[in-house]
């Protein structure tokens, strides 16, 4: 078992743009950083994304607004930076002591390929085995061998041990038979590390709601009903379509496209408070594909239109004067598909006249609830840190300790706070917010 023993040092826990941030400005002030995330690279949702807002046409004038102007350099300076040791693929599986003195162990998994890799895509393409790909929200496969993104950091393959066949039946090596660099290593096993570190920041993000659990809207039952982060991908120059927006059912443009919101929140049954995001980023994508195709008509359906952050309730006036963005204010019942052009019909009630009324659509888009990140109450208890009622991790106090958690020296950030935390500055200025906490509880030790 490796163990590192490193003085004013700092575990972040979550790689997607809080912990990124909270990692760099830990790493700027000179203390040593581990950053553990889970998944074969950082850059978390975010990286999932096809703009950040505002949203702005790119191809006439690039201000930064894609997730790769934001993210991408924040990613890489991350993995060069010398103070941060980045442990992907990695996950904490215990923890004890106080402030200024934990001892955490965390277990990082093998990939099974050396960093010698070059990602050359040889091993990717000759591999016969094909699964959902989870980035792709599964609108495309993968490999069994492979990258999460082609931004990926660190950009190296992958083996999913799961599905390898050479791990499930034996026998196929072609990934290792193909390999000019030598890197594919099957003998490769977890590594067991124990770190000592003076401070902890939680930034695990969040995980999205199952809209499969409203029979009455049609996911996974209708092809044309997709939610939010599937349309990103399909957006997305990087995604399954290379950008561009096609239906699932049958690969044509919609002409229509129609967005339900608080699917999932808001919403007694499930989860009853608002996430905060949702209003925000359905009309940057409704306002991106008027910005391709202005003829095309883009619907909301909306509870309340709520205007976190600042500049979105001019945005939400740009969309409907500017754009022609149409605002439904509704509470939708029932979505029915036309069995021959397999168009969307949504019933709803009208709550401004009152009045049951239907709309039909060449493609739906759910704006699902954002919920606590899977793995969230066991990593709570592995920390000794408390959730509160809706399972984020509870702050120490909103007003005075926002990003202290119920345990000294343990801090969060970003959406694993839950919905107060809004939008990506949000998540970031959060990020800054815990690093000054980690530095002045640990600079007031130095003292003692």
């Amino acid at each position: 078992m490796a163990r590192a023993h490193t003085k004013n040092s700092v575990l972040v826990i979550g790689g997607g743009i809080a912990g990124i941030q909270a990692s760099l400005e830990l790493a700027d002030k000179g203390l040593k950083v581990y950053l553990i995330e889970k998944s074969p690279s950082i850059g978390g949702r975010m990286a999932q994304l096809e703009k950040v807002f505002p949203v702005t046409d790119c191809s006439k004038d690039c201000v930064g607004t894609c997730w790769l102007c934001v993210l991408m350099p924040r990613m890489i300076e991350c993995y060069r930076h010398p103070n941060v040791k980045l442990l992907t693929y990695a996950e904490v599986k215990k923890a004890e002591g106080k402030i200024g003195n934990f001892t955490v162990n965390v277990v990082q998994y093998p990939r099974y390929v050396k960093d010698k890799c070059v990602n050359c895509g040889v091993c990717v393409e000759k591999c016969p085995v094909k699964v959902p790909n989870e980035f792709e929200m599964g609108l495309k496969d993968r490999k069994a061998i492979y990258t999460p993104f082609p931004q990926a950091i660190p950009n190296i393959v992958t083996i999913d041990a799961e599905n390898c066949l050479h791990f499930k039946k034996g026998g196929c090596s072609i990934c290792e038979e193909v390999c000019e660099t030598k890197a594919i290593n099957y003998s490769e096993k977890p590594e067991q590390l124990t770190l000592n570190v003076g401070a902890i920041i939680v930034a695990t993000g969040f995980d999205l709601f199952d809209p499969s659990q409203i029979p009455a809207f049609g996911y996974g039952k209708f092809k044309n009903v997709l939610t939010a982060m599937e349309l990103e991908r399909l957006l997305s120059p990087f995604g399954p379509t290379e950008g561009r927006l096609l239906r699932p059912s049958d690969g044509k443009e919609p002409e229509s496209v129609a967005f339900i919101l608080c699917v999932g929140s808001r919403d007694r049954r499930f989860y009853s408070y608002c996430s905060s995001i949702c209003c925000k980023y359905s009309l940057k994508m409704a306002v991106s594909i008027k910005q391709r195709n202005p003829k095309k008509e883009v619907y909301l359906f909306y509870t309340d239109l709520r205007a976190f952050g600042k500049g979105f309730q001019e945005f939400a006036n740009e969309a409907k004067k500017i754009y022609g963005v149409k605002y439904i204010r509704s509470n939708p019942g029932e979505l029915l598909e036309d069995s021959a052009t397999r168009d969307i019909k949504i019933w709803y009630e009208d709550t401004m006249s009152r009045s049951v009324q239907n709309l039909t659509a060449n493609l739906v888009v759910l704006c699902n609830a954002c919920i606590p990140r899977e793995g969230t109450n066991e990593l709570a208890k592995v920390l000794g840190i408390e959730l509160d009622n809706f399972g984020f991790v509870k702050q120490l106090d909103e007003i005075t300790h926002p990003v202290d958690t119920t345990i000294p020296g343990i801090f969060a950030a970003g959406y694993a706070l839950g919905p107060r935390t809004g939008d990506i500055p949000d998540s970031i200025t959060q990020a800054s917010a815990a690093v000054e906490r980690v530095f002045e509880v640990l600079h007031s030790r130095k003292e003692e």
